[in-house]
């Protein structure tokens, strides 16, 4: 199946707030070898944790992602397919899945993890996360970009 687009300092380890444009609510922390990019949206766990998986939904909030082909509307460990990414399709494979937390190769490389946490007490708020290699921090303004998208995707 074929889902495309309908919109066209650290050294306290902890980056900028603000995102590339100064509007991005997210936020940039060290995580060990990681980078997390995380947002606060106004949903709770379980229906961030549905959207997240949800590979029709990918074009819509990932700016990397143009289209994707998977014979799994929702990811879980192993699902496989393609993403278009440049241009180029090229494969993908989920490697971890437990709900609200997901990990994933992509053209056999280890790319982003995803994650959905919970607040105690605020059950209709979560923080999502996208966990990007320190090695790869080019790639931080790519995930605030998705992360907003995906906060106006998602809230009410």
């Amino acid at each position: 199946m074929n889902y495309r687009s309908r919109s066209g300092g650290e050294s306290d380890g902890r980056f900028d707030r603000c995102g590339c444009d100064g509007d991005s609510a997210t936020t940039v922390e060290r995580e060990g070898a990681t980078l997390a990019v995380g947002r606060d949206v106004n949903v709770g766990p379980d229906v961030a944790a549905e959207a997240l998986r949800d590979t029709h939904g990918w074009p819509d909030w990932g700016p990397a992602v143009s289209a994707v082909e998977s014979d799994d509307r929702y990811v879980t460990q192993g699902t496989t397919g393609r993403v278009r990414v440049g241009g180029a399709w090229v494969p993908f494979r989920v490697t971890a899945c437990n709900g609200r937390r997901w990990d994933w190769r992509v053209a056999g490389l280890p790319a982003t993890g995803h994650r959905v946490d919970g607040y105690a007490g605020e059950p209709e708020r979560s923080r999502v996360v996208i966990e990007v290699p320190a090695v790869a921090a080019w790639y931080v303004p790519v995930c605030r970009r998705a992360l907003d998208r995906f906060a106006a995707l998602v809230e009410p």
